[in-house]
């Protein structure tokens, strides 16, 4: 018998190796060579432009927006997610991502699959500035049916030392801006597929929230990349915390970077709700608290700044390319209250 009788072909394996290769030196960056197939890879910080780096290290997956990629049949979108997850936990901590692994694990291995899947971790690391310095692929049959896969991320950025987020000044009085996001990054997919079985919709179906889409095209709307416009800011002095809007939406993640003595007050009426916020809460009958724990409800990332930093905060975040509101501001705690509260829903 052969490992090919048991399900698992390495010449599938080098030629996907061979495809990607291009991929990764394109995402090559000062400090490190984005080059595949040796055993590790090594990265310089000082080369890079560091003096005195505190390390900052993140990991993290796609989730069961998989699912929704795999039954559309569009896999070149989700590998940006995958970056997008973890380098945005990296910015949050005032690190810029240095490099970026993956671990792409499926039944049976289809390089041309496997390759639109890399060439979105690849573009997603130009994106953040990161290079893609290596990572596994792992062909399991008997794990996965056919057709399934999972991702895995690991990102590894760096900041100097005394400039880590948040600040220990974070205090009332302090305004709260968001970034909007690009629709549903890569949170809530459970539910999301859960409204759209119920609905019984195909994701071959036009998208009641997105005319001119496919409702798979428009579900898979990438996770934005939030790191070049932030550094930006951070680098500038006017960044004092900020809060990647993950799982757990609004209401458990801005907590996450505050102080005990303070409470995030949050309207929603400052934003404009993306329409498929709109369409999941109707559709699926989701009460706003739901909501508003679940997605990031069109805000991707929160940053906390000084009130009299507003302004100049809001001109760079945008000169960057971000759609800035002000969303609300820290006060003072009373009692044990929640510490992230969203009204107008």
């Amino acid at each position: 018998m052969t490992y090919r009788d048991a399900g698992v072909d390495i010449d599938a394996g080098e030629a996907l190796v061979e495809a990607i290769k291009p991929l990764a030196k394109s995402t090559a960056r000062t400090g490190g060579a984005a080059g595949l197939g040796g055993f590790g890879a090594l990265f310089d910080p000082k080369a890079a432009g560091f003096n005195d780096p505190i390390l900052v290290a993140t990991t993290d997956g796609v989730g069961t927006k998989l699912k929704v990629a795999i039954d559309a049949g569009k896999h070149d979108t989700v590998g940006i997610d995958l970056v997008a997850m973890c380098v945005n936990d990296l910015v949050v901590q005032g690190a810029e991502p240095l490099f970026f692994l993956d671990y792409f694990a499926t039944g049976k291995l289809d390089v041309q699959a496997g390759t639109a899947i890399v060439s979105g971790i690849a573009e997603g690391c130009r994106q953040a500035g990161c290079a893609l310095v290596g990572g596994e692929t792992a062909e399991m049959p008997g794990m996965y049916a056919k057709g399934d896969y999972d991702l895995a991320g690991f990102s590894v950025g760096a900041a100097e030392r005394g400039q880590l987020l948040p600040s220990v000044d974070v205090k009332a009085g302090d305004v709260l801006l968001g970034l909007a996001s690009s629709g549903v990054h890569s949170n809530g997919y459970s539910l999301v597929r859960r409204i759209v079985e119920k609905g019984g919709l195909s994701y071959a179906d036009p998208a009641p929230f997105a005319p001119g889409k496919t409702l798979g095209d428009a579900l898979l709307e990438p996770t934005r990349i939030y790191v070049r416009s932030t550094l930006a800011a951070i680098r500038a002095g006017k960044v004092k915390a900020m809060a990647h809007i993950t799982g757990g939406g609004l209401i458990e993640n801005v907590p996450r970077v505050l102080p005990e003595g303070v409470v995030a007050q949050i309207d929603a009426t400052r934003w404009t709700m993306p329409e498929v916020f709109k369409w999941l809460a109707a559709e699926g009958g989701v009460a706003a608290h739901e909501m508003a724990r679940t997605f990031n409800c069109g805000i991707g990332m929160v940053v906390v700044v000084d009130a009299a930093d507003v302004a100049e905060a809001t001109r760079i975040l945008s000169e960057h390319g971000e759609t800035v509101y002000t969303i609300g501001q820290l006060r003072t705690r009373q009692g044990d209250e929640a510490q992230s509260q969203v009204t107008g829903f």
